[in-house]
């Protein structure tokens, strides 16, 4: 099963905070935007879990 991790940038910067998405294997799936708080990462995991079954995936690769 995937799960979430929340880092913080060793980069001074005004948005440190982001999360990656890691499959069942560990391997990174997604990595998120930055965020100014650990909070707004937080609401970005919520966010990705209420909407992620609903959404068209585009493939843009």
């Amino acid at each position: 099963m995937g799960y979430y991790e929340i880092r913080k940038s060793d980069k001074q910067t005004p948005q440190p905070w982001y999360f990656v998405l890691r499959a069942g294997n560990h391997e990174i799936i997604a990595v998120s935007e930055m965020y100014a708080s650990k909070q707004g990462a937080l609401n970005g995991i919520a966010s990705v879990r209420q909407n992620a079954p609903t959404e068209t995936i585009y493939d843009r690769s």
